[in-house]
C-alpha cells in the first residue's frame, strides 16, 4: 500500500447494549481509511483477530474462520451491535477530526500524549472507544 501509515497501541471499546459489552486488546493499524488492516492482539501478543477492508468489502479473520461482509461498517455492526469508527481512527491518531463517523465525537485534546477518546450517544446504543498509542 503506498504511503502506508502504521499505528500501534491498546484500545478498549464499551458498548451500552443489553447486556453491556466491553473489549480491550492491543492493536496494529495499517493502511488508510479506504484500504487497511487492523490486527487485534492479546496481552501476551497472540493474534485475536484481523480485520481487512477495501472498497470491495471487509472481512474478519479469527484463526481459520473468515467472516466477509460488503463494508467495514456492516462487519463491525454485525460483530458488536454497533458501527465502530475504524476508518476514522486514522485521522484521530493524527489529531485530525473525521467527518464521516456515524455520530462518534472524538476528544483529541490528549492526542499529543498518545491518548484519544471517542464517544457516541446517538444512534443508540451509546458507545465509547479509548485508544492509547505511541504518538
Amino acid at each position: 500500500m503506498p504511503d502506508e501509515t502504521t499505528w500501534n497501541g491498546r484500545l478498549s471499546v464499551r458498548i451500552d447494549s443489553d447486556p453491556p459489552q466491553s473489549f480491550s486488546a492491543g492493536f496494529d493499524l495499517r493502511g488508510s481509511a479506504h484500504t487497511g488492516e487492523l490486527q487485534l492482539t492479546s496481552p501476551l501478543g497472540n493474534t485475536l483477530a484481523t480485520v481487512l477492508w477495501s472498497p470491495q468489502g471487509a472481512e474478519l479473520r479469527q484463526g481459520q474462520q473468515v467472516t466477509a461482509r460488503n463494508s467495514l461498517d456492516q462487519l463491525t455492526t454485525e460483530l458488536s451491535g454497533t458501527s465502530l469508527p475504524v476508518a476514522a481512527m486514522f485521522g484521530w491518531l493524527q489529531g485530525q477530526p473525521s467527518k464521516d463517523t456515524q455520530g462518534w465525537q472524538a476528544d483529541l485534546a490528549r492526542q499529543p500524549e498518545g491518548r484519544v477518546t471517542a464517544r457516541r450517544t446517538a444512534p443508540l446504543p451509546a458507545a465509547e472507544l479509548r485508544i492509547v498509542f505511541q504518538p
